[in-house]
């Protein structure tokens, strides 16, 4: 079983989201880089299916040269091959990251190609199904199970409460979400291996898609007061009117 797995490197954004000046990326000076945990699960499931039936995993990723840093941490989680694919840092929009992607697996060719439902930072979820029609391969989305087994593989999801499966001829593309699996923490010994380990390296052209972005904006978010009744038990009478005025007193 060959599986590639496609990550995206992403901002690590903890606290409050901010922009830069002329509103076109997000300001990542005081944040990290990571993948997205859709992402992180489906690197997790490759392994998991290469452990029972064989085979390996090689992981792939679309974006400037730092990015090498989130294809050595899927390295140090059990993938065996990874590959970037070089840009001048322009972002790719999702037709040409499809078409890009598509021609790694016709050269190399794979039985399975796994991707998070969606990027962690664009919201964007078109790349697989675009992977799936340029490649002319079956595709599921939103899978949380997957049982691959006698040159199939049985993906599973739930849709308004019922749960969905699908069989799809292998090879196949296949979307997965974060709670399909819990992803192991790299090894020491996995980290040295993905220290240590060749990238392939080759820089797709880029290719306009007629979109051009405005700018990015924050939304608004409702903010909090807090007032001060008082102290002491001078604070009980206007305590006791504010709860009135909830209903909470009759």
């Amino acid at each position: 079983m060959e599986i590639l797995v496609c990550i995206k490197r992403v901002p690590t954004v903890g606290g409050k989201i901010a922009v830069t000046p002329d509103g076109q990326e997000v300001d990542t000076r005081a944040s990290g880089f990571s993948i997205s945990p859709h992402e992180e699960c489906a690197v997790e499931e490759a392994v998991q299916i290469t452990e029972r039936a064989g085979g390996s995993v090689s992981v792939l990723t679309l974006g400037p040269a730092d990015a090498v840093e989130q294809l050595r941490g899927a390295l140090a989680l059990g993938a065996h091959r990874a590959v970037l694919l070089e840009t001048d840092g322009r972002e790719f929009g999702p037709i040409a990251t499809a078409s890009a992607i598509a021609a790694e697996v016709r050269e190399h060719g794979y039985d399975l190609v796994l991707l998070g439902n969606e990027a962690a930072d664009t919201g964007d979820y078109q790349v697989g199904v675009r992977l799936a029609h340029e490649l002319g391969w079956p595709v599921a989305t939103g899978i949380k199970n997957l049982l691959v087994e006698d040159g199939s593989v049985v993906a599973r999801r739930e849709y308004r409460g019922v749960e969905e499966a699908y069989s799809l001829p292998l090879p196949a593309v296949v979307t997965v979400k974060e709670g399909i699996n819990l992803p192991r923490y790299p090894s020491l010994p996995g980290r040295l291996r993905a220290k240590r380990a060749a990238v392939e390296t080759s820089a797709p052209a880029y290719a306009a898609e007629g979109l051009r972005k405005e700018a990015l904006r924050v939304p608004a978010v409702a903010s909090h007061q807090a007032a001060v009744l008082g102290e002491g038990v001078d604070a009980v009478p206007a305590l006791v009117k504010v709860l009135e005025e909830w209903g909470v007193l009759s």
